[in-house]
């Protein structure tokens, strides 16, 4: 909870879920879409799925609540066995298509999908380094500082990429 700061009543606020599953006998992004409509009091701004069958990564996401989202069909490939999904509560960034969730970014090791909640606190300090780097931004939201320190890692395994950018950002996130 929190105090509004006008009210003097509390207010609970949410800021975003995320939910994923890993099978190779479920329908994951079905199961994902499931706990994304479970989870829309976390988010009504925009929702999101990323799909893999392991070598081939595909997102959906778009503004609206989940059933608007994924109205006409929940994204679907043959032998997916991994789905992330999120639904968002703007935290940091304007409420725009370029900010909702999963992030898909390609990058020289592959894909690499991220669905987000929680608050970098120093995810303007990474964001200003970065950019003074040479890293281009496409979206406003502090959950890019963390696919840019992972694509800009030298370490081998994808694994160690993120261990290795998690030990830079500051706050709470999951």
């Amino acid at each position: 909870m929190y105090d509004n700061g006008y009210n003097p009543e509390p207010k609970w606020k949410e800021e975003c879920g995320v939910y994923g599953v890993y099978s190779h006998t479920e329908d994951v992004s079905g199961l994902t879409y499931l706990g994304l409509y479970a989870l829309q009091h976390r988010g009504q701004e925009s929702a999101g799925i990323a799909i893999t069958d392991g070598a081939w990564m595909d997102v959906t996401r778009g503004m609206g609540l989940v059933n608007e989202v994924f109205r006409h069909q929940v994204p679907h490939m043959e032998n997916q066995c991994i789905a992330v999904g999120h639904v968002r509560y703007s935290t940091t960034g304007s409420s725009l298509l370029a900010n909702t969730q999963p992030l898909l970014v390609n990058y020289a090791g592959g894909k690499i999908a991220l669905a987000h909640n929680g608050n970098l606190t120093n995810a303007a300090e990474i964001r200003h380094n970065l950019e003074q780097q040479g890293t281009i931004f496409q979206t406003s939201i502090d959950s890019e500082v963390i696919v840019n320190l992972v694509a800009r890692s030298h370490k081998e395994t994808i694994e160690e990429r993120i261990i290795e950018s998690l030990k830079v950002v500051k706050g709470c996130y999951c």
